[in-house]
């Protein structure tokens, strides 16, 4: 059986540069700044944006476009909230997207933008490597204001597939089907560094591995070599022969785990979207695994 080859997750600032400049013909790119940043920070992205992106990006706001009766935070919207919304930023079925962010890190939520439009059946979806971060190292130009995309038509089906929810978690804790994977900090996950949000406490899932999102990614912020990133996965006792399911605090960081699986050739790592909030809220206080306080009602 031949493996079918799978879409360049990955472009250079060098890729997208020259893209920029020589247009293919039929062959239409759009970028998508993704920046979002925990409340904490201070940030605001859609301002950052506004002061500096890439020629020609549209800002895709990963809390605009989510499922707004959820209790938790920037849940996967409807397969018609996305169209629409995907279509207003430019984005056809024929578009190549490259999702890019200006974290700290090179690459921190846009990975979760990767992954939505792959979740609604758009596989010509790509990750600038390195983020804004190394773009900028690299002297290349920037343009600054709001920008005005022509609306483009776009068809949206969500594949199931891609996601877990608590109920597929709980079952899983008897029926060991999947590896559970954690992209939160190791002290998040060990239950001794606080987390970002009011009323969580830390800690993680049963039987689930932590490797933190940043193991992914080298000190320039650039995305490991898959030989590095299968030596992780190796290194932490995750098989990447059998199923796989990603986590972090609410689902973005998550998906630097399905990010690394990819790039290796694996390409069937669902999020589970609730992720650590989620899991707080509606677990029973011994399926809170914690160092510290726990879960005690």
């Amino acid at each position: 059986m031949v493996t079918p080859q799978l879409f360049r997750a990955l472009v250079s600032s060098q890729w997208v540069a020259e893209a920029l400049r020589s247009p293919r013909a039929g062959k239409p790119l759009q970028l998508l700044d993704a920046s979002w940043y925990l409340p904490k920070t201070g940030r605001n992205p859609r301002r950052e944006f506004e002061e500096r992106h890439i020629q020609g990006a549209a800002f895709f706001d990963v809390d605009h476009c989510s499922d707004h009766t959820s209790p938790y935070d920037h849940m996967l919207p409807s397969a018609k909230q996305f169209a629409e919304y995907a279509g207003s930023l430019g984005v056809g079925q024929d578009t190549h997207v490259v999702v890019y962010d200006g974290s700290d890190q090179g690459l921190y939520s846009a990975p979760r933008v990767w992954w939505m439009f792959r979740a609604f059946g758009h596989h010509t979806v790509s990750l600038l490597d390195g983020g804004l971060r190394h773009w900028m190292s690299q002297g290349l130009p920037l343009s600054s204001g709001k920008t005005h995309p022509a609306p483009a038509t776009f068809h949206a089906k969500l594949d199931a597939s891609f996601l877990k929810t608590f109920e597929d978690l709980k079952d899983n804790l008897d029926s060991r089907h999947f590896q559970v994977v954690d992209a939160r900090s190791s002290g998040r996950f060990r239950g001794i560094e606080p987390e970002p949000r009011e009323g969580i406490e830390p800690g993680h899932i049963p039987n689930s591995v932590s490797i933190p999102f940043t193991e992914f990614l080298t000190e320039s912020g650039l995305e490991k070599s898959p030989e590095e990133i299968r030596r992780l996965f190796q290194e932490r006792k995750v098989d990447l022969s059998q199923p796989m399911v990603a986590t972090c605090g609410s689902g973005v960081t998550a998906c630097h785990v399905a990010l690394g699986a990819y790039l290796c050739g694996k390409a069937d790592v669902p999020i589970y979207d609730g992720s650590w909030v989620e899991w707080y809220m509606r677990a029973r206080p011994e399926r809170i695994i914690s160092e510290g306080r726990g879960k005690t009602y």
